[in-house]
């Protein structure tokens, strides 16, 4: 398994955020050709490991095409992409995990990508407890998603189920959910 874990984070990093560190190139919409990905990783992947990565990940963070020939991460890109993913009507409430050290300048200014094209959020408090806790001792904000929607708020649902949008005010922000 930890052979998986390191797959994994070695897609993640290429795939997200630096594909020109092992020369491949992306599609607009963050494809790439599976065979080209294996071939670049220097002997860190096959391509059954790469599909065992897909398969198994309980965090989904990359899809195949129809034909398995292509692979992208589902959303966390740092680099420019197009997902094509058309906007979609979110449910009342949605939450974000984050760390206690980043609550107050969230308070203050928001929720913004950073690094990021995207803010993440989920649609479950599980989920965001997850997420938080990578970064500290978690907290889950309540992000009043219907109600920024219904405001002129944009929101897209990749293909593994995180809801993602530009940035979200602090008037949108609740209190800790968890």
């Amino acid at each position: 398994m930890a052979d998986l874990v390191a797959a994994s984070k070695f897609m993640s990093f290429v795939l997200r955020h630096d594909p020109g560190a092992v020369g491949l190139v992306l599609d607009p919409e963050g494809w790439a050709s599976v065979a080209d990905l294996v071939a670049r990783s220097e002997g860190r992947l096959s391509e059954a490991i790469v599909r065992q990565v897909v398969a198994e990940s309980d965090k989904q963070r990359f899809a195949l095409t129809e034909d398995g020939q292509e692979i992208r991460a589902n959303q966390g890109h740092s680099i420019a992409v197009d997902l094509g993913l058309p906007p979609a009507t979110p449910p009342e409430i949605l939450y974000h995990g984050t760390a206690t050290r980043f609550v107050a300048s969230i308070t203050r200014d928001g929720l913004k990508p950073r690094s990021r094209q995207f803010v993440h959020l989920s649609s479950d408090v599980e989920t965001a407890i997850a997420v938080g806790s990578r970064h500290g001792k978690p907290v889950v904000l309540r992000i009043a998603a219907g109600r920024m929607h219904a405001e002129g708020g944009e929101f897209f649902v990749s293909q593994n189920g995180i809801w993602l949008t530009k940035t979200v005010p602090v008037v949108y922000i609740g209190g800790d959910a968890a």
